[in-house]
């Protein structure tokens, strides 16, 4: 790599304010009452289906289902075409790539499905998120392997 490129790197990196643990998961948060306000929405009529007993799809439940899809979709999509959800909105902060480039769908597919399923599948994980806290960008395990940062709207 060229000095020009290693120090246009860096003066970008200066230019951003990273958010931190505590602004994102506020984020976060809002996005729960949005995602558990869709699922209301999409769910409730399995209640009037089969005298409202859960319909079973081997060890999961149809509105089960519904519910992961609905929260990993709200992700991924929001994350792809906004660059932000609706927490984040609120909040002024937006996911944005290492090189400023848009995000990519290989970015948004690792960040947003492998990064939260894993967090999610494996509840001890869970802990590896006040890694933001520490690091100088502000970065959880899932940004750093997918070159991603958090940062306020400028």
């Amino acid at each position: 790599m060229s000095e020009q490129v290693i120090y246009a790197n860096e003066a970008r990196a200066s230019e951003h304010r990273y958010a931190g643990f505590w602004m994102r998961f506020w984020a976060f948060l809002i996005d729960l009452i949005v995602i558990s306000s869709l699922n209301g929405i999409l769910v409730s009529p399995f209640k009037f289906v089969n005298d409202g007993i859960a319909i079973s799809v081997g060890f999961w439940t149809v509105p089960g289902i519904i519910s992961a899809i609905v929260f990993y979709l709200y992700f991924i999509l929001m994350t792809k075409f906004f660059g932000q959800t609706i927490g984040k909105m609120i909040l002024g902060i937006r996911v944005i790539r290492e090189n400023e480039e848009p995000l990519r769908w290989s970015d948004v597919l690792f960040r947003e499905l492998v990064g939260r399923f894993l967090y999610r599948a494996f509840w001890f994980l869970a802990v590896l998120y006040i890694v933001v806290g520490f690091m100088d960008e502000k970065q959880g395990i899932h940004d750093m392997i997918a070159d991603t940062r958090v940062v306020f709207d400028r």
